[in-house]
């Protein structure tokens, strides 16, 4: 789908993580967790170029190490918790496109997604074969739990109608497949991307991946499940 394309890979890595301080730089499995996004880019056939986007010297400093480029540091004010991936994606584009740098397609790739793959990524590829209508590609997976069997509560915490009738009474296997974004693989064109502000719109498709490769850390249970699918991997 890709052969003759342009395909620019980008890792998006802020230095400041309220949750998990370092996150991005913290060891898992051996390696720096945005070491893990950086090798599996390299390793996708197609991706012409690996960038990371960071207002960390430090992070720069890493990413470096393990292959990646690191062209430009970040604004301060995109690296900070009100910036949105919006306006981090556009100011990657706008500089490549100052660098005269051609482009067809752009693949973000979040650092905290490390157990995502090369041939999960190859799978994106396939989904733009389905046709010209095809702008965009979004990697979703099954949630944990079904959301029907979710809701708000009001103050007094009444669960009266917490759950709705037609559902009550059903199992899992009875009740609609959901889907919801796992934030490991977004591909779209910067046209796309500059008209809808968004890897998501009118002509965007799923990728669907498993749950064991849609883990997204934001948390130190998170790392430590990471770490444990890791070595189930390595023993089987």
């Amino acid at each position: 789908m890709f052969q003759g394309k342009r395909v620019i890979a980008l890792i998006p890595a802020r230095g400041g993580s309220k949750g998990l301080p370092r996150k991005n730089l913290l060891p898992l499995g051996g390696k720096p967790l945005i070491a893990w996004s950086i090798e599996t880019a390299k390793k996708t056939p197609g991706i012409d170029r690996v960038l990371v986007s960071t207002d960390s010297d430090e992070i720069a400093a890493v990413a470096r190490e393990w292959g990646a480029e690191v062209p430009f540091l970040r604004p301060a004010e995109l690296a900070t918790d009100t910036a949105t991936g919006t306006d981090v994606v556009l100011h990657a584009l706008n500089w490549l496109e100052a660098q005269g740098e051609p482009i067809d397609y752009l693949i973000l790739l979040q650092p905290t997604s490390p157990l995502r793959t090369k041939d999960d990524i190859q799978k994106g590829f396939e989904v733009f074969k389905q046709g010209n209508f095809v702008q965009a590609v979004v990697s979703v997976t099954t949630p944990a739990h079904h959301p029907l069997w979710s809701n708000t509560l009001p103050d007094n915490g009444w669960m009266g109608e917490f759950i709705r009738p037609d559902v009550f009474d059903k199992n899992r296997q009875e009740l609609p497949p959901y889907f919801e974004l796992n934030g490991a693989i977004y591909i779209t064109t910067p046209t796309y991307f500059r008209q809808k502000r968004s890897f998501i719109g009118d002509a965007t498709y799923a990728l669907v991946m498993d749950r064991q490769h849609s883990v997204d850390i934001d948390s130190k249970m998170d790392f430590m499940l990471a770490e444990q699918l890791m070595c189930s991997d390595s023993d089987s």
